[in-house]
């Protein structure tokens, strides 16, 4: 059977199907590059445009550079633009060729139509070939002072464009001053806002080396100029006087007649069209009153009416911008908007975005007065179709309950969304229950009656899961299932894959055996043995300390595990203060809108989620030529002392709920077990007895338990041993990290010692040496830390481990991503490295 007979794709129109066509332009340029008869210009044009497209789809078409510029020799400004278009996409690459360029521009910088002169100037400019900067001067001193105002406009670019390329050539020609004094004489309102800008950078980017353009940048800020500024405002473009507004924001009055002067002449920009001169102008305000109180109020009132007006007649971008800024006031003057709540009501046709930050806006600004309105609101969105705005509202409902609002209202509205059915309302509804219930104890029979009615099997999400069995150890007294409850969702421990979930588990366990231990022990018994043979180190850790606290002494453990507890009166804020007014101070900027500082994600040595660097020079390496390496530390698959052992008879005392203990007569430990114990319903048992047990090995609390076990193991490792001296450049290091996928990614947690220890990143670059663990790069400061670390198999010299650490010492929290040769090892490899991690500072 004959092949079938593939069709032939033909070329697309658009590009050239081999260099013959880039060739055959060539010809054609360099045909018409001297001839200047009629219709000359529009071959021209059809050829200039086909090169145009050939470049813009990636084609190299550098080849006709000469040509190009041979032909530039025209009147036509349309060819003109094509030209520097051309010119200016490749100089930069080609500096040899961009030398060809530099006679036809100046001439053209000299040209009697002043469009043409500007044009060729801006192309002068953006040809960023360094070797060329001395062929700027000329005609940027020219430009500025040209008549017309477009050619001067761009010569006030073209200084920082020049600075750009060559600070220092800049600086010799003085065009810092000559830009000054054009700023302060020009008629051009957009000349005059090119100079601002200019010399804004310029004197920003000098200010750090040299105290001259320190000065010269404060006296940006006199009064004099400020005042001109503003006299001029009007004139200026939206951007303009925007960029004028942000200088006037940073200038310290002399005394309160100037500040009433300067917002005297702004008044009339908070009814600018424009949002971003409203916000600017508002920042201005603000900061000029932040010394006097009571007028500090009185802009408050100013500028609600202006910012509630963009809100609902602006895009759904500026909507959310804006709504970020009243979110930050709100924070600062809770009762600015408590009156005006209703424009804070979320529109079906608004995007989520929106919707979730005017949640938060109606959350800020829920006082006694208005809640049961604003409660009534958000109740009315927890059926809403789009889920995560349902479940939104119901935390905005519990964040106001918090704030103790109405909350014997709104604690009747949490409980009827638990009879709403949804899944993802019941999960909602009990991570809000579990905190109320932290800050209000007096409400636990109401709550505990309607959660008590929840079926553990439709609750799904781990935080719920958490929250109700938060509660079923904490209120064990109060729901007659509860042993039986958690003893079912123990029996399916190894379904639950939620860490969080298992954790709760182990302690809710142990709670509710403090308070019915006959119901209890079969269930606690299953839940530490699972527990002490979980993979997840945090589980197996838990699981392992109330082993030996209870072996210890059942008394203690009870006092450590479920201690009296106190009503939370207050939640810690996510931000600290400081945070909060650091963003205020950055008023009107991309701060606001992404809630935190600009170093935060600005800076690379503070930036969140750390992006790897092109280049490692930004970092300090770590790796030392000789070093000592001490082979890491193996975690045992067995704890040799887990078992307390004892030949001596020990009695265990459980207390009861109102204090007092259960007894029962001594049992032989290879006989009795838990499942074959009475519950309280079966038997009466005497408030005032103990029960005892004399163990006939030195098991006890495992047979107590119905454990089993002759030694519980902890989670077994895959064996990785590591090279101690594993030699990696930094250039296969940046190679390998961008070839290979990230096998593992997790949060993780540094101890309170090992915070205090990392006061540098050196610290911990010698503590992880020690563990086979070297560090390539490092930077930052506290409290953001980043590290890149490399470790070698040490039965295979190909196999490495790449790892990013992300260390915020404020929060205590480390973020790990690693990427291997072998994706297999990636998880032991993992586990190794918390461990050392976890160990810094305790050493």
């Amino acid at each position: 059977m004959a092949p079938p007979i593939q069709a032939r794709r033909s070329p697309s129109p658009s590009q050239p199907s081999g260099k013959g066509e880039v060739s055959d332009l060539k010809v054609q340029l360099r045909a018409l590059a001297g001839t200047r008869s009629p219709g000359t210009d529009d071959s021209k044009r059809d050829l200039f445009k086909k090169v145009i497209s050939y470049m813009t789809v990636g084609i190299d078409v550098s080849s006709v550079f000469s040509e190009m510029v041979m032909c530039s020799a025209t009147t036509d400004v349309v060819l003109k633009k094509m030209c520097y278009l051309y010119v200016g996409n490749y100089a930069k690459c080609n500096p040899d060729l961009a030398l060809l360029t530099i006679n036809f521009l100046q001439k053209d910088c000299r040209d009697e139509d002043p469009m043409i002169r500007g044009l060729a100037l801006r192309s002068l400019c953006s040809l960023r070939v360094e070797n060329l900067v001395e062929y700027l001067v000329g005609p940027l001193g020219s430009g500025l002072q040209d008549g017309n105002s477009y050619v001067r406009m761009v010569a006030t670019m073209g200084i920082l464009k020049l600075y750009h390329i060559s600070a220092t050539t800049c600086m010799d020609s003085d065009f810092p001053a000559a830009l000054k004094a054009l700023m302060l004489n020009d008629p051009d309102a957009q000349v005059v806002a090119n100079c601002l800008s200019s010399l804004q950078e310029i004197w920003n980017s000098e200010a750090s080396t040299s105290e001259e353009a320190s000065r010269e940048r404060e006296a940006l800020l006199s009064k004099p100029v400020i005042y001109y500024l503003l006299n001029r405002i009007r004139d200026f473009s939206e951007w303009a006087q925007c960029l004028v507004l942000d200088l006037v924001s940073r200038y310290i009055p002399s005394d309160s007649n100037e500040i009433f002067d300067m917002m005297n002449l702004l008044e009339d920009r908070l009814q600018h069209a424009n949002g971003a001169v409203v916000l600017a102008t508002t920042k201005v305000f603000l900061h000029l009153t932040m010394s006097m109180t009571d007028v500090h109020q009185q802009v408050y009132e100013r500028i609600k009416a202006p910012l509630l007006t963009l809100v609902s007649t602006g895009s759904p971008e500026q909507s959310y911008a804006v709504l970020s800024h009243l979110h930050l006031l709100v924070m600062r003057a809770p009762m600015l908007f408590s009156s005006d709540y209703k424009h804070f009501y979320c529109q079906y046709s608004q995007p989520s975005y929106v919707k979730k930050l005017k949640l938060e806006m109606l959350t800020a600004v829920a006082n006694e007065s208005n809640t049961y309105e604003i409660v009534t609101e958000l109740c009315e969105y927890a059926a809403n179709v789009d889920v995560p705005i349902a479940r939104e509202s119901i935390r905005a409902v519990g964040k106001i309950a918090l704030q103790q609002y109405d909350v014997n209202a709104i604690v009747d509205r949490l409980l009827q969304f638990l009879e709403m059915e949804k899944d993802y309302v019941t999960a909602e509804t009990l991570v809000l229950v579990k905190d109320l219930l932290r800050k209000y104890p007096q409400w636990s029979h109401d709550c505990i009656a309607v959660v008590g009615n929840i079926s553990s099997k439709n609750v799904q999400e781990p935080k719920a899961k958490a929250a109700l069995i938060w509660m079923l150890g904490e209120y064990s007294q109060d729901m007659l299932d509860a042993p039986y409850i958690l003893e079912s969702l123990i029996e399916n421990w190894e379904e639950e894959h939620s860490a969080e979930v298992r954790l709760h588990l182990l302690t809710a366990a142990l709670k509710c055996f403090f308070r019915r231990p006959p119901e209890t022990q079969k269930g606690l018994g299953a839940a530490l043995a699972a527990g002490l043979a979980d993979s997840h180190q945090d589980v197996h850790d838990r699981a392992l300390f109330y082993y030996r606290l209870l072996q210890y002494d059942v008394a203690v453990a009870e006092r450590v595990v479920d201690p009296p507890k106190q009503a939370v009166s207050v939640f810690a804020d996510t931000q600290s203060s400081e945070v909060k007014d650091r963003i205020f101070d950055e008023f009107n900027s991309l701060s606001v809108v992404y809630q935190k500082p600009s170093y935060m994600f600005t800076d690379k040595e503070h930036r969140g989620p750390f992006e790897f660097s092109e280049e490692l020079g930004g970092l300090s390496v770590g790796a030392e030529s000789e070093v000592n390496v001490i082979q890491a530390q193996r975690f045992e698959a067995n704890d040799n002392d887990l078992l307390l052992g004892t030949s001596e008879k020990e009695e265990i005392r459980v207390p009861s709920n109102n204090g007092s203990a259960y007894s029962a007569p001594d049992f032989d430990a290879s006989s009795a077990s838990l499942a074959t114990m009475q519950t309280p319903s079966q038997t009466a048992y005497s408030s005032s007895t103990l029960l005892t047990y004399a163990p006939q090995t030195s098991s006890g609390i495992d047979d107590l338990l119905g454990l089993g076990l002759p030694a519980p193991a902890a989670p077994s490792l895959p064996l990785l041993k590591l090279n101690a001296k594993p030699v990696l450049d930094p250039s296969s290091f940046q190679r390998k990290w961008g070839q290979l996928p990230i096998s593992l990614s997790q949060d993780g947690s540094i101890s309170p010692l090992g915070v205090a220890a990392l006061t540098t990143p050196q610290v911990l670059l010698r503590h992880m040496q020690g563990h086979s663990i070297q560090c390539i790069a490092s930077g930052g400061q506290a409290p953001n830390f980043k590290f890149f670390f490399f470790a070698q198999k040490a039965d295979d010299s190909a196999s490495f481990f790449l790892v990013e650490c992300l260390i915020n010492t404020s929060l205590g929290k480390a973020q790990i991503k690693v990427k291997a040769d072998d994706g297999n090892a990636s998880e032991a490899f993992t586990a190794l490295f918390r461990s050392a991690l976890s160990e810094f500072g305790t050493s």
